[in-house]
Order: C-alpha cells, then sequence, then structure tokens
C-alpha cells in the first residue's frame, strides 16, 4: 500500500513528522492513530495496523508526538494535554488535507489520548482503544524510584523502553488532573475496547474501567497472547481486521458505500 511522509504544525508550534497510509483505490474512510507513550509512529504496532487498515480500503494518518521520532520540540516540555492538543492538530491537518477523520485510534496513552480529544473531532463517528489505562496517570507506574524524584527536584531522567527522557514535575501535576472518566461517560461515539489479558504494562482490569465507564454502542475484543506493545505482526493484523469490520458499522454511509468492493 502507498505511504507517503507528510508534516504538519502540532500544539507547541513545532513540526510534528507524520506518515499516510493509503489503499490503492480511494478510501472508504479516514483514521488518525495515536501511538503508544514515549514510542512513535513507526512502531511495529503501529506500522503493521496501519498496512493492514490500508489494505482494507481505509486512509491512516500516523503521527509522532512533539518531542518524539521524528517531530520537532522538546519531550521534556511535553505532557499529556500537549499530546491531545497534537492528535486534534493532526485531524485538523487530515481534514484539511485529505477527507474527515471519522475513526480515532489510540495505542496504550495514546489509547487515552483519543478518549480525551474524540469530544474535540466533530468528525469523528467511531473511537478505538488497544491497550489503553483507564486514567492516563496510570503511565507514571514506569517512572519507578524516579517519581519521587521528579515530586522533590522538579525533574529527573526515567529510562523507558532503554531510551532517557527528562520528565518534569509539571508532566505529573497535568497527568494526574484529567478528568477521564468523565470524558469516557460523555464520549457518546461507538468504542471499540482491544486489550490482550496477558498485558502486564497496562493490565486487562484497565479495559474493564473504560468499558464500564462508556455508555453503548461499545465492545470489547480481547487479544488473547498479544503483548502490550503488539509487537507480532499476527497481532496486530488481527487487531486492524476487527476494527476494519467494527467500524464498518458505525461510519458514514458515504464513506463505506463501497465496502467489500
Amino acid at each position: 500500500m502507498p505511504s507517503q511522509r507528510v508534516d504538519f504544525p502540532g500544539s507547541l508550534g513545532h513540526l510534528l513528522a507524520g506518515r499516510l497510509d493509503t489503499p490503492d483505490h480511494a478510501p472508504h474512510a479516514w483514521a488518525v492513530f495515536a501511538h503508544c507513550f514515549t514510542c512513535s509512529k513507526d512502531t511495529k504496532a503501529a506500522a503493521y495496523i496501519a498496512q493492514a487498515l490500508a489494505a482494507a480500503r481505509y486512509g491512516v494518518l500516523r503521527f509522532d508526538f512533539t518531542g518524539l521520532g521524528g517531530s520537532g520540540g522538546d519531550f521534556a516540555n511535553t505532557n499529556f494535554s500537549s499530546n491531545v492538543d497534537d492528535l486534534v492538530a493532526a485531524a485538523d491537518w487530515l481534514r484539511g488535507h485529505q477527507g474527515a477523520p471519522t475513526l480515532l485510534i489510540g495505542h496504550s496513552l495514546g489509547g487515552a489520548a483519543v478518549l480525551a480529544a474524540a469530544g474535540r473531532v466533530d468528525d469523528a463517528r467511531a473511537v478505538v482503544t488497544l491497550g489503553a489505562p483507564f486514567d492516563p496517570a496510570h503511565v507514571t507506574h514506569q517512572f519507578g524510584a524516579a517519581l519521587q524524584v521528579i515530586e522533590t527536584d522538579g525533574q529527573a531522567q526515567v529510562r523507558l523502553g532503554g531510551r532517557p527522557f527528562t520528565i518534569r514535575r509539571s508532566f505529573l501535576d497535568d497527568v494526574n488532573g484529567q478528568a477521564q472518566q468523565q470524558r469516557i461517560r460523555a464520549l457518546r461515539r461507538p468504542l471499540l475496547v482491544m486489550h490482550s489479558p496477558e498485558d502486564t504494562v497496562v493490565e486487562v482490569d484497565n479495559a474493564r474501567r473504560i468499558f464500564e465507564s462508556a455508555l453503548h454502542p461499545k465492545s470489547f475484543v480481547a487479544l488473547d497472547g498479544a503483548d502490550h506493545l503488539l509487537n507480532r505482526a499476527a497481532d496486530a493484523r488481527f487487531a486492524a481486521s476487527i476494527i476494519s469490520s467494527w467500524a464498518s458499522r458505525y461510519l458514514p454511509h458515504e464513506s463505506m458505500a463501497d465496502a467489500g468492493a
């Protein structure tokens, strides 16, 4: 499937690096994919899912949040709220350059971000989370002993995924102040929650709490045997097949008119 590099302004004024995965023919619908915490648009999960959705005739914009991957800016100056703002900026760019962002997909903390952003993306008709935490503050569990250093000294260097990142107290203040349950309750869009029962990074109970907080229509699919990062192509492609089939029930009829053709 064709894949094109793009860039657009992010919420903090820096250029964000994106990749547009498109089918060979006109897409049935357009989606925005938000990656996991400190990851990038080029993780295995992001690439596998975007490519599989493109094969199912969805166009997908995946992008790097400010300070990550190929995007500009300093990660230390970002927080969960800026990630949500970046996601809204990505949806705005997609709307202006390709088509309405009718489907929002988020992996891990990116899943929490799409839940928070959906109310600000009027075109979004359906939302999907993969291994998402119920509370964005769950991410602080990864900081270990550095959490106390951040709180007392104002910042600390934390190793995440084998790489060092500077985390500031402002990040903690922001992530701890998110009214996520109220957002989920007010989502009022079809929601697909996907999670592995074997997830050791974000426990599957997070999926239960998201699901119970949301109103219908809502669906849950267990990604049995998958790891948190969906590193196996088979797991990511299975997730993509479920997403494409599920979303076809909820996206605008004009977008899906020739679905299955």
